[in-house]
């Protein structure tokens, strides 16, 4: 069998797996804080049929060798965390960060997980919650007969808001953001959340804005950083190779048909 089938089907399929990722990408343009992932890829082993280096002769010896591939393979998925752009909503609850960190959610099994999406809400509980309901960590507990309209949040996350009958206004929390040494080894789990590797790290927790933390920005929104155009190139340049592996794969079955008919 011709190697060289082996080695185009390797490139249809992870070319494939390219599509697969940009799909992704281009899927979740519209989400709050997401963050696009490239697929990166490696060849495959490599059969060598003449050492580089073999003695040639008693004064020379072989220059470059026989070597040949076997096809490509996907080394890894990376997120890349560059800054979306932030879009003004002119909600009290919508809370947006610029620069290096992530907000802290308990999940309904006691864990916690990790999040850019700001999008948070008012429970009946009057705690700050994701959509899905996660609580943001430290938690945040809004006083009774607490007005919607004053609540504030500090450049450095200091959260405070007005009650009704108090002119004064009442400090409830302060938000803390956090950082992580390579944020690209986090698990993504869906629902715009991730959690901890081994190689991402332990959390570093700190204030916004103080020690290269994220500031905040109330009233924002960070939009997704997938960009569409960018997308779509990638789209046509994964298109066009793996047209180009199925062309090889029909060149070697031709080849194959050839040698079959030398014996008619």
């Amino acid at each position: 069998m011709m190697r060289s089938l082996w080695t185009a089907a390797s490139g249809m399929t992870s070319q494939q797996f390219h599509i697969d990722t940009i799909s992704n990408n281009l899927a979740n343009v519209n989400t709050y804080g997401f963050k696009k992932m490239r697929a990166e890829f490696e060849d495959l082993i490599y059969q060598t049929e003449l050492m580089a280096g073999t003695p040639a002769t008693e004064i020379t010896e072989i220059p470059t060798g026989i070597q040949v591939g076997h096809g490509a393979r996907v080394s890894a998925t990376q997120k890349m965390f560059q800054q979306g752009s932030l879009q003004s909503t002119e909600n009290k609850t919508d809370i947006a960060l610029e620069g290096e960190g992530f907000f802290k959610v308990l999940l309904y099994d006691g864990s916690e997980a990790y999040t850019r999406d700001g999008s948070f809400k008012v429970d009946s509980n009057r705690q700050l919650v994701t959509s899905n309901g996660y609580l943001l960590e430290p938690p945040v507990v809004l006083p009774e007969d607490f007005i919607m309209d004053t609540l504030s949040i500090s450049k450095d996350g200091r959260i405070s808001v007005n009650v009704i009958g108090d002119e004064d206004p009442v400090e409830v929390g302060t938000m803390e953001i956090y950082r992580f040494v390579n944020p690209a080894g986090l698990s993504s789990i869906g629902s715009n959340l991730y959690k901890t590797t081994a190689a991402s790290g332990e959390e570093i927790p700190g204030q916004p804005g103080m020690n290269g933390m994220a500031k905040v920005h109330q009233g924002f929104l960070e939009m997704s950083n997938v960009k569409v155009v960018e997308e779509m190139v990638n789209m046509i340049v994964a298109q066009r190779a793996y047209e180009t592996n199925s062309k090889a794969i029909q060149t070697s079955d031709s080849m194959l048909a050839t040698a079959i008919g030398l014996k008619r």
